[in-house]
């Protein structure tokens, strides 16, 4: 959010207070804990008297860390209310150091060190190896009082020279956020707007370091958007916890942020192979079902995921998680049969509740959805209801621990059935005017609702599948990359489109995800041929790989037989590097390193890395980049070193810009030198 207007000024109806001064600060050890921390106490005006400490505020900041290279900043207000939800974060063996004198207080964790300035000029900074790498001057941390009553924490990172800011979760906005606005709320806005399912309060620079904002409400960021030279973050809260993580790398950025906040598991093989999907509001039953399993069969296309969009169900009912008998009238009996050959089974579902479903009484009588505070004095009252997606659509509550094991009933004899795993669509519209059974703050629960959804269905695929556990979710937040795998979302059938989607997903990797996948040819409308060929090519060389569409069925012989070519031809190719995948996924189970992997990831060193967003590295050593035009011209960049065509052999030398022109069969695909998989080159 903007609070000021211009440099001088403050917007009308804001008023801002900040700390100016580093009155006092002391050492703080906690009993049996070898780490200490640092407590700070900044007064907001200069004092020279005792009786300057009169009728002005204070900040608290409590300065930690829980893990080395981690310093933790929570700074606070008032501190009579109840504290703001946090993420979990897992604390580490760490030895932080304090000290305290005269001119400066001080905390160090491994290679990072904090530094505030004592007396009246605010200075905070962060220094790692005896450098400075960013810090908090004046006007940089405060608090701002609205004409509406609110009360926001805000503070501000330095934005050095040069200095570029990277992540916050799956944007499709310009894949470098300088100059954006940022808000941190997941909605349900398609991949064509500043909008995010999948909105991550972290950010990375090329300076060295990330910030994790550790707040499940509403964030607002200005990336360099009202003070030019800083990125501001703020909250409507009493106390704000944000930690800087130093790495140098992007890379070990990711490992310190991962650790600290979760990593995926591996995934079972068969999830790395094509998924088809009977898409959204097409016609279908079993015989057709059936019909797109053989045509892939008869067309020697492999197929490993057969996924039923929202019409396995009856309309109006959805969720009842019931099979609709008029066009699925023996399910099991049909699950038997497709999963004869090694098929496996998913289904779309989703945290609501229409009122048509015989769930929604049930539900409503057991208090498991949410409730509106419209009972006596304010208290919870009628089930929260709308008309949006379907009549009279309620919300299961997932923090009642009853209502998520209701939730688990109802899908578990499914699983029994057959089904493999589910897709948990949805999660994002999440209402602020309603009441908890936990009692959460329902605008620090709108993001954290998706965790607690996609928990409770992956807890029950755990129990079930154990290690071949996954979900095929659209929204999540910090500790979602816990539950893969994540899709973008409901793109377009344009180039356009599939540009956006690739920077959604980098910047999703670059936010601790480390898997990722994408409606192949567009979500909404039907693709022309060239779009959907080309789009092949760049889904099959994405971490998970899915045909997908809303009102078209996206077989490959639904736009000619080149397609079906071109579907074959990726589809082999990329069971052909398996063996790579699996070790490459390795990488975002132990480390927090994205399968698909933004250029800076693997050459931090090379300027144009940065700004790099329409190509990418799979893995370590394999570089693709999307060919985003019907003609086939492609411009792309090659860092430095000896780089080998996967399809033709030929050796090239990098660091250099490329311009090529490739048929639909084709794509720049390059391996770095020393790979494993130059033995594949010239085979596919």
């Amino acid at each position: 959010m903007k609070f000021t207007n211009g440099f001088w000024l403050m917007r009308e109806g804001f008023s801002a207070t900040y700390a100016l001064h580093a009155h006092s600060a002391s050492v703080q050890s906690a009993s049996g804990d070898r780490s200490q921390s640092l407590q700070v106490t900044a007064a907001t005006k200069r004092i020279n008297h005792r009786g300057d400490t009169l009728n002005a505020a204070t900040l608290g900041l409590k300065l930690d860390s829980p893990a080395p290279d981690v310093i933790r900043v929570n700074f606070s207000h008032h501190l009579g209310g109840k504290p703001a939800l946090k993420f979990p974060v897992t604390q580490s063996t760490v030895t932080a150091v304090a000290n305290v004198d005269e001119e400066c207080a001080t905390l160090t964790s491994g290679n990072l060190q904090v530094r505030v300035s004592m007396g009246s000029d605010w200075n905070l900074e962060f220094v790692a190896d005896e450098k400075v790498i960013a810090h908090q001057r004046s006007r940089s941390l405060g608090f701002v009082l609205d004409d509406e009553g609110n009360h926001h924490l805000s503070a501000q990172m330095s934005l050095g020279v040069g200095e570029q800011v990277y992540g916050l979760g799956e944007r499709f906005t310009p894949f470098i956020k300088n100059g954006q606005t940022v808000d941190i709320w997941n909605e349900d806005g398609g991949t064509s707007s500043e909008q995010a399912y999948k909105n991550i309060p972290f950010y990375l620079t090329n300076a060295g370091y990330g910030v994790f904002i550790n707040h499940t409400g509403k964030v607002s960021l200005e990336v360099g958007s009202e003070a030019v030279e800083r990125v501001q973050f703020s909250a409507v809260a009493q106390d704000l916890e944000y930690l800087v993580i130093y790495g140098p790398t992007p890379k070990e950025i990711l490992d310190k942020y991962t650790a600290l906040t979760g990593r995926p598991p591996l995934l079972p093989e068969w999830s790395f192979g094509l998924w088809l999907s009977t898409s959204f509001v097409t016609d279908y039953d079993e015989k057709t079902v059936q019909g797109f399993i053989d045509g892939m069969r008869d067309r020697d296309i492999p197929l490993s995921v057969f996924h039923f969009d929202c019409f396995w169900m009856r309309e109006f009912q959805w969720c009842d998680f019931e099979w609709d008998a008029r066009t699925f009238p023996e399910p099991a009996a049909m699950l038997k049969r497709l999963k004869a050959d090694g098929l496996r089974i998913s289904l779309w579902i989703n945290p609501y509740i229409g009122q048509a479903s015989p769930l929604f009484e049930e539900g409503k009588r057991m208090g498991y959805l949410l409730r509106r505070n419209d009972g006596p004095g304010g208290t919870a009252g009628s089930v929260w209801q709308w008309d949006l997606w379907q009549a009279g659509n309620a919300i299961v509550d997932f923090t009642n621990p009853a209502a998520r094991e209701w939730f688990q009933s109802k899908l578990r004899p499914l699983l029994e059935m057959g089904v493999d795993c589910f897709k948990t669509d949805f999660g994002e519209r999440i209402p602020t005017d309603v009441i908890y059974h936990d009692g959460s703050d329902p605008e620090q629960m709108h993001n954290l609702y998706t965790q607690l959804y996609n928990q409770t269905v992956f807890d029950l695929l755990v129990e079930h599948s154990k290690d071949d556990a996954i979900v095929f979710a659209r929204s999540a937040t910090v500790g979602g990359q816990t539950m893969p795998v994540h899709w973008g979302g409901d793109n377009t059938s344009s180039f356009e489109s599939m540009a956006e989607s690739l920077r959604g997903g980098l910047s999703l990797g670059l936010s601790g995800f480390g898997y990722w996948s994408h409606d192949i040819g567009g979500f909404e409308g039907n693709p022309d041929p060239a779009v959907f060929k080309r789009w092949l090519a760049f889904g099959l060389l994405s971490s998970h790989s899915r045909l997908h569409g809303n009102e078209s069925v996206r077989v490959p012989w639904a736009f000619d037989d080149e397609a079906v070519d071109v579907t074959r031809k990726f589809v082999n190719l990329k069971q052909s590097l398996m063996p790579y995948l699996l070790q490459t996924s390795k990488s975002a189970h132990e480390n927090g390193t994205p399968m698909m992997r933004a250029m800076l990831l693997e050459f931090p060193a090379d300027r144009t890395c940065w700004n790099l967003d329409q190509q990418y590295m799979f893995g370590p050593d394999l570089l693709v980049a999307p060919v985003f035009s019907s003609v086939g011209d492609v411009e792309f960049y090659l860092p430095e070193g000896e780089w080998t065509n996967f399809f033709s052999g030929e050796v090239v030398s990098g660091g250099r810009w490329v311009r090529e022109n490739h048929k639909f069969d084709s794509l720049p695909l390059y391996v770095r030198a020393g790979s494993a998989l130059l033995d594949l080159v010239g085979k596919n």
